[in-house]
């Protein structure tokens, strides 16, 4: 199985790469599942309905959120119909959506994509280790599902490493997301599960993470806000990790991808 996880989207620059290349990589790469983390989609500042099917149009399997998940108050409405679209786990019972959801592909593969959001620095939230616990046991790897993907929203790498080691030999993938930054330590882990601490964003990086530099500037040198913050319009450098999975649901292969904007490009090798 071929596995693409897009990183955090951020407003109408990083939507139009995901739409220019993820159906291009799906065809390039012969992709069984993409998915990509939509919380910053709408202005920098979660995600509307309209943004949601933008995204599975481009041929995005399922899209996952974060701490602005209902930043947009739509989202408390449609999350509920869309069970594509995946909130964080460990919000409190009650909370509309899902924070797990099994996907299938044309092929009958099925995807399990769990969405937690870390506390170190965070809201605070319930407990993600015993949300991830929760889901992964009530649908293990090769009883249900042939691969188990998982997005750690959070801002401390020490919990996002944390939750890999929890979950490995477990889940397929766990990919951190939040900071905007791509990490260089995409690895399997000792019992076969590939981690990477922060895929990095899809946006614009002529920015502070995402964002027209001059209000957070202003922010950090004059402590007084001025005005809001909006995403940087230029183009976008499309973030993301490559998995090639073994029979068994776990990752063989690791590797990320970077295409246009300012960053180094980047591919992997083992789909050339």
């Amino acid at each position: 199985m071929r596995l693409l996880f897009i990183g955090d989207v951020v407003g109408r620059s990083g939507r139009t790469a995901v739409a220019q290349q993820a159906p291009l990589l799906r065809a390039r790469w012969n992709l069984d599942f993409i998915i990509v983390n939509g919380e910053n989609a709408a202005g920098g500042f979660g995600l509307t309905e309209s943004i949601f099917e933008e995204f599975l149009a481009a041929g995005v399997d399922a899209v996952t959120l974060g701490n602005h998940a209902f930043d947009q108050r739509e989202a408390l409405v449609f999350i509920e119909r869309q069970p594509r679209l995946i909130r964080p786990a460990n919000y409190p019972p009650g909370t509309p959506g899902r924070g797990a959801t099994i996907v299938e592909n044309a092929k009958g593969a099925r995807l399990l994509i769990v969405n937690l959001l870390g506390r170190i620095f965070m809201e605070a939230l319930d407990d993600p280790f015993a949300a991830l616990e929760r889901e992964l046991s009530a649908h293990p790897l090769k009883n249900g599902c042939q691969a188990v993907v998982v997005d750690v929203h959070a801002e401390a790498t020490s919990e996002k490493c944390a939750l890999g080691h929890f979950a490995d030999g477990r889940a397929s993938l766990v990919a951190g997301t939040h900071t905007h930054v791509p990490s260089a330590d995409h690895r399997i882990l000792a019992g076969g599960t590939g981690f990477v601490t922060d895929v990095g964003m899809t946006g614009d990086y002529d920015s502070v993470i995402g964002m027209e530099k001059e209000e957070p500037l202003r922010r950090f040198t004059r402590r007084i806000p001025s005005g809001r913050f909006e995403p940087a319009m230029g183009p976008a450098t499309l973030c993301a990790v490559a998995a090639e999975l073994t029979r068994e649901g776990l990752t063989k292969a690791i590797a990320p991808v970077r295409i246009g904007g300012m960053l180094n490009a980047a591919m992997p090798d083992f789909w050339a």
